[in-house]
């Protein structure tokens, strides 16, 4: 790094670079001073440069200077500086919530910090400020916003990390209706000066049994069609045993059509249906039409009726493929879901620079896991009941719709809510359909219940991952490169080590025993 005293001055014309801003001019130098030397860099400093993830997480000082990677950095200070000014002109309230807090169940594990002072005793990061924003509301303040560092400790994937940040917000005496129509006008905001794209508001809604149902997934990309049909009715009482057995024990046959794909040969069938099985699906079979010709490994287990009513309902044409997946519903979605994405990838039908957003709402309440036999909540235990459901809280609580939200934009998940509880008592329900007796509930969530005593508004929010905002704006492969310094899949740091061994003192101030295992 160096250091020049001199004197700027024009450059000739012939010698002017019109590719730099700086380009007309240069500086006549009267003094060099080295300020500090550089080592053989380990790559070359330039932008789009392909380096193993690896190696740039490593020397992650050298990646952020990289201009593809300072560009990531600054959109994101941008996100940040927009989303302060339109909030606080809004009204809202920017309040700090805790860091060091209580352990509780919330979805993912928790990462847990051993308390010095208090033995045998364990603080935990939050995984979102969820119920201290929720007593925000409690104490008055009717208009929160936080831009809030939040911590999960679960499986990474490339649009996940350990450590993140949400643009989290409350509001008091507000329904769904409400909370959408600022979001609307906030991302409309957003997009315009951030990237100087006109978004059309108010935004495409759909119920989460429709986006399950027509594509598969909670989370739907609507950029391009291959919509999934519904065969069942079809197929039920079929020659075809697989498929006759699946609807007779309460599962599905469905399918996607694929344009132009009729001619994938076996082997390409073949690399779909182990990508199907990722999902937990069986197999897949195939449908199409090429040279007018009807082509299935189904095709002798059907009679001419079933076939017409196939290619009606799927609308295959000449040159399109059929796929099919028969099994329990949940099996069904994720797996056609998935294919269906990979499709549209595979056969470039994704529209790259259009911003698709839509609100899923209507979602389930609850789900019910077969193997430890409990109820879990969709999203939180806090979430609020639709209120033509609350009777079937008693009865069939799988059938009880929350007052939830979520908008997706391009088949990601961008920002979640819900209006939430705001009755004790119904709170107290919520946690026993949840397997919680009224002294875990009180043990967990106490604080919380009390509060409850003393008048609650009623109240909603939502948050947005702030990372995930920047990977799908800037089109990223990766949430790493919207994070300054990133842990990589394995939650670990590369640059620093982290995690790291710590000195026997210190787990001894913490009243920690390693369970050393010996190598055998």
């Amino acid at each position: 790094m160096l250091s020049i005293e001199g004197e700027v001055v024009k450059r000739e014309e012939s010698k002017v670079n019109s590719k730099i801003s700086t380009g007309n001019i240069e500086i006549k130098a009267k003094s060099i001073r080295i300020l500090s030397e550089c080592e053989t860099l380990p790559f070359n400093i330039e932008q789009n440069s392909n380096i193993s993830e690896q190696v740039r997480m490593k020397y992650r000082y050298l990646d952020l200077r990289r201009k593809d990677m300072q560009n990531n950095l600054i959109m994101k200070s941008k996100i940040c500086n927009v989303t302060r000014d339109f909030f606080n002109k809004e009204g809202f309230l920017e309040i700090e919530t805790p860091i060091l807090t209580k352990s509780t169940p919330e979805g993912a594990r928790d990462y847990l910090v051993p308390s010095r002072v208090n033995e045998g005793k364990f603080y935990a990061l939050p995984q979102s400020p969820q119920i201290f924003k929720q007593l925000l509301m409690l104490s008055g303040y009717d208009r929160y916003i936080q831009i809030a560092r939040c911590f999960r400790d679960e499986d990474l994937r490339a649009d996940r990390q350990p450590e993140f940040t949400q643009i989290d917000m409350e509001l008091s005496f507000i329904n769904e209706e409400d909370i959408m129509e600022i979001q609307e006008r906030y991302m409309k905001r957003l997009f315009k000066e951030v990237v100087d794209v006109d978004i059309d508001i108010p935004f495409n809604r759909i119920t989460y049994k429709e986006a399950m149902e027509h594509f598969g997934s909670d989370a739907p990309d609507l950029r391009f069609g291959m919509e999934l049909k519904d065969l069942s009715d079809i197929f039920a009482g079929c020659d075809f045993k697989v498929f006759a057995d699946t609807i007779a024990n309460g599962g599905s046959v469905r399918a996607i059509t694929v344009p132009g794909a009729a001619a994938y040969t076996r082997k390409q069938i073949d690399e779909l249906i182990e990508f199907v099985k990722i999902y937990k699906a069986k197999g897949l079979a195939s449908f199409a039409i090429e040279n007018g010709e009807y082509k299935s490994n189904i095709l002798r287990f059907m009679n001419e009726e079933q076939i017409n009513q196939v290619v009606k309902r799927t609308e295959v044409k000449e040159g399109d493929l059929v796929l099919l997946v028969a099994d329990k519903n949940d099996v069904v979605f994720a797996s056609l879901g998935a294919l269906r994405c990979e499709m549209a990838k595979r056969l470039d039908l994704i529209n790259k620079n259009e911003y698709n957003f839509t609100w899923v709402v209507d979602f389930p309440m609850f789900e019910y896991d077969e193997e430890d036999k409990r109820y879990y909540a969709v999203h939180h235990p806090f979430t609020a009941p639709k209120d033509e459901d609350i009777e079937l809280l008693d009865t069939d609580p799988l059938k009880v719709r929350a007052k939830a939200y979520d908008l997706v934009l391009n088949g990601t998940e961008l920002g979640g809510g819900s209006i939430r509880i705001h009755s004790r008592e119904l709170q107290k329900k919520v946690f026993g359909i949840l397997g919680f007796t009224d002294e875990e509930a009180e043990d967990r969530f106490g604080f919380l219940l009390n509060a409850f005593k003393y008048g609650v508004p009623p109240h909603g929010g939502l948050a947005y991952g702030l990372d995930r905002l920047v990977m799908l704006i800037l089109g990223l492969e990766s949430i790493r490169d919207a994070i300054a310094f990133p842990k990589d899949k394995n939650a670990a740091c590369q640059m620093t080590d982290a995690p790291s061994i710590v000195e026997d003192n210190q787990l001894k101030e913490l009243h920690i025993k390693l369970d050393k295992k010996e190598d055998k």
